[in-house]
């Protein structure tokens, strides 16, 4: 156990919930790789966000070469253990096999994908990491510091590590992982299994500062400017967007990042027994309404303020979810909470049109819990802090989409805070392509 994994008690509500997806044996592992076509177009490179060679790294698996598959699978995202479990593989790789447009179940590339890299990372080797896999270069005399702990920083700084870059990432909380440890479902990824990649990653010779907040009352960004030859922004997003209804603040009502991150860390979190009202259509509103009728909540149901067509989150993950016990109930907003002696009863709702509230619609929905899960606020202070960078009208860093650099050359930035909130495998390929970009960059300064 490493010392992160370590800090991590027992007792924690996300322990109740089982693994969906469970590793493959590896006489399960060879079977299924084995039904690859190996396609030359590789529709499922083409839908991948990390360009992985998922062919390559299925054939190898059949071969039964399995450290070099888990080789060809970091090479492109060094956080392929943790994209393994919690992409949407639905909608991305597996989506776009060429069985799905035969009729036939595809690829199960996301298993695969966890099978090679947790079989050869676990391993119990002299360095249960990725120096397992890989020797970093000789060290260039150059540092980065990366603000926040999550997927995009950890690619940027383990892939500047590879090319013996001294990379230091600064994490505001005690557990570094970003969304992986706090923030995703646990049957996709508990937060110890998160927080082990993590330690993977740091095994490249990367410092990890916990407990280190930048900004006001933190470490200033003019002072990493000064002390470091690059800074990376990966800070993701601020707390959740709150109702802005009468009666929301008090017990029983809370966001829904701040709800699983309790749950996946605090080991006083209680399980949601009775009726728990979710309020938002993403697919953290679903995974929190999942959670919770696994968790055995009496009665669960999403509240969206328009149609189950109009949802952006995934249509599979909302079918897995009316299996659960979950009732959605569209075209519906909260317009206040109902309290008695200051203990949460039930919530008004109005019907919608056009997503808003239509005056005169309004009925009570009795419950006990109400989690809010539509959308986080944006880091805004961050700006202030590194000249140069600037933010758009939503309020997300300003970088180019390419090479994630800002309006300042030597400030780059990716994963949430510059797309709004996509998956963990955008970041990783913001942070990776961030990193390729600056070391290419040194080079040509260096060779000119």
């Amino acid at each position: 156990m490493g010392e992160l994994t370590s800090l991590l008690e027992g007792g924690r509500a996300e322990e109740a919930l089982p693994d969906k997806k469970p590793l493959y044996s590896e006489a399960e592992a060879r079977a299924e790789a084995e039904r690859c076509l190996y396609c030359t177009d590789a529709p499922c490179i083409q839908a991948c966000p990390t360009e992985i060679d998922i062919p390559t790294f299925i054939k190898k698996i059949a071969s039964g070469n399995v450290r070099g598959s888990a080789r060809t699978i970091l090479e492109q995202n060094l956080l392929g253990y943790s994209c393994s479990r919690v992409c949407p593989v639905e909608e991305l790789c597996a989506g776009s096999c060429v069985y799905v447009g035969w009729g036939r179940e595809p690829i199960a590339i996301g298993r695969l994908q966890r099978f090679a890299t947790e079989t050869v990372l676990a391993e119990p080797t002299k360095s249960p990491g990725l120096r397992a896999l890989y020797t970093p270069k000789p060290k260039i005399g150059k540092r980065v510091a990366c603000i926040g702990g999550g997927p995009a920083s950890l690619a940027f700084a383990g892939y500047l590590a590879l090319e013996g870059v001294d990379a230091v990432v600064l994490e505001k909380r005690a557990i570094a992982g970003g969304l992986n440890a706090t923030g995703i479902a646990p049957y996709k990824l508990h937060a110890a299994e998160a927080v082990r990649e993590v330690e993977w990653v740091l095994d490249l010779g990367i410092e990890l500062r916990r407990n280190v907040s930048v900004g006001e009352g933190g470490v200033r960004g003019a002072q990493l400017l000064t002390e470091y030859d690059a800074v990376f922004v990966g800070v993701g997003l601020g707390e959740d967007s709150r109702l802005g209804v009468p009666g929301e603040d008090g017990p029983g009502v809370i966001g829904a990042v701040d709800w699983i991150e309790r749950m996946k860390l605090d080991p006083k979190t209680d399980k949601p027994r009775g009726r728990v009202v979710v309020v938002g259509g993403g697919n953290t509103a679903i995974d929190v309404a999942r959670e919770c009728a696994q968790l055995g909540a009496q009665d669960v149901v999403m509240v969206y303020r328009r149609t189950r067509d109009a949802m952006s989150g995934y249509a599979h993950e909302l079918a897995a979810a009316r299996k659960e016990g979950v009732r959605l109930l569209e075209q519906a907003v909260p317009v206040e909470v109902i309290r008695r002696q200051g203990a949460l009863v039930a919530v008004r709702l109005a019907r919608t049109e056009g997503g808003r509230p239509v005056p005169g619609t309004e009925w009570e929905l009795a419950c006990d819990q109400i989690i809010v899960a539509i959308g986080q606020s944006k880091l805004r202070a961050i700006a202030g802090e590194l000249p140069g960078v600037e933010l758009d009208a939503k309020g997300c860093v300003v970088a180019d989409a390419a090479t994630g650099q800002t309006g300042n050359p030597r400030v780059f930035a990716g994963g949430d805070c510059v797309n709004g909130g996509k998956e963990v495998v955008n970041a990783v390929a913001d942070g990776r392509n961030a990193a390729r970009h600056l070391i290419a960059q040194w080079k040509g300064s260096s060779n000119g």
